[in-house]
């Protein structure tokens, strides 16, 4: 039922997505327009010209993206809570957003902020940022535990957020091109964004689809999972990998968009239950159509403007986040 209702829910966001704009655009025009663009088809709409390139070229490619992007930083969430066994975890928690955003500030000081440079340099950082934190929280014993990981995550974040800031103070003339990064945008998505992150975010999440149920099991804990067969290090390494992989692709192209890997989660656990079966994806739908929708919203509420949609997610997901805690503490309270 709970997955009925998601899927439904990024249907009609998707909709609402490429309907809502300056220009007005009718919901017949749009699905004649999909239509014409399906494959193996030969219908030819009556929509003008201009208003197809609209739909086509410039709403439906940010639509998908964002959706794309929703969908990852949701499962990456999820499975990050899951397999470090951290309520508060999101993707960024292992020094994904540091490592993406120093990355993303070395292309533009360099001159390199062009269309493939700056998602390949955020990309590269990103990734590197997780095996850094891998190998520290690894040093030592040769293995990495949960809590060793999430420490290793927050001390190797704060020095790559040293070095960022370092480059901001030296480059003060990029500021504002950096923050416009960080802050998070579609503003200038393509189909070619979309066809650069579409097959890291599928296989990511394809994996962690068919780790789902060991979710459940290393939720337990680890000794549970020894017992039952499974290795709990290196099934944690698998799908924190996959999840970094999918999130330092997602974010090359986005930017920094926080709070979607926490609320997405934890709303779906509210309402339909702690089984990865059901968490993960459920997440997934959740999370595209949350990010749809505060695309939406951050394109319509000063228009002609945008506003940033890190602080569209940001407004939302911060007194959510209260509900949650306080809610967390009145049922402690009451046991």
């Amino acid at each position: 039922m709970a997955s009925v209702v998601s899927l439904a829910a990024l249907v009609g966001a998707l909709l609402l997505g490429v309907l809502v704009g300056p220009v007005r655009i009718g919901i017949g025009e749009v699905l004649a327009t999909l239509w014409q663009h399906a494959p193996f088809m030969s219908y030819r709409s009556g929509v003008s010209p201009v208003d197809q390139a609209i739909i086509w070229q410039v709403r439906l490619p940010r639509v998908v993206l964002a959706a794309l992007v929703g969908a990852m930083l949701a499962a990456g969430g999820a499975s990050y809570q899951g397999v470090l066994r951290n309520s508060l975890a999101d993707p960024y928690l292992l020094g994904v957003a540091a490592g993406a955003g120093l990355g993303a500030t070395i292309a533009i000081v360099a001159g390199g902020s062009g269309s493939l440079i700056l998602p390949v340099a955020a990309f590269a950082g990103a990734v590197l940022a997780v095996m850094l934190t891998y190998a520290v929280s690894a040093a030592g014993t040769g293995r990495a535990s949960g809590y060793a990981i999430v420490l290793a995550g927050v001390a190797v974040a704060a020095m790559l957020t040293a070095f960022q800031t370092y480059l901001q103070q030296q480059h003060t003339e990029e500021i504002r091109q950096i923050y416009n990064w960080i802050l998070g945008s579609f503003s200038a998505a393509s189909w070619s964004d979309v066809r650069l992150v579409l097959p890291y975010i599928a296989v990511s999440i394809a994996i962690l689809l068919a780790y789902r149920r060991i979710l459940d099991v290393l939720r337990v804990g680890g000794d549970e999972a020894g017992a039952l067969g499974i290795h709990p290090e290196r099934t944690r390494l698998i799908i924190v990998s996959a999840a970094t992989l999918g999130t330092a692709a997602a974010v090359s192209v986005s930017g920094l968009i926080g709070f979607v890997g926490i609320i997405v989660p934890h709303a779906v656990r509210l309402s339909a239950g702690a089984s990865y079966r059901v968490v993960l994806p459920v997440s997934i739908l959740g999370g595209a159509a949350f990010l749809v929708l505060a695309d939406a919203l951050s394109r319509t509420v000063q228009a002609p403007s945008e506003v940033p949609i890190g602080v569209v997610t940001a407004l939302v997901g911060a007194p959510f986040f209260l509900v949650v805690l306080r809610s967390r503490r009145s049922r402690q309270s009451v046991l």
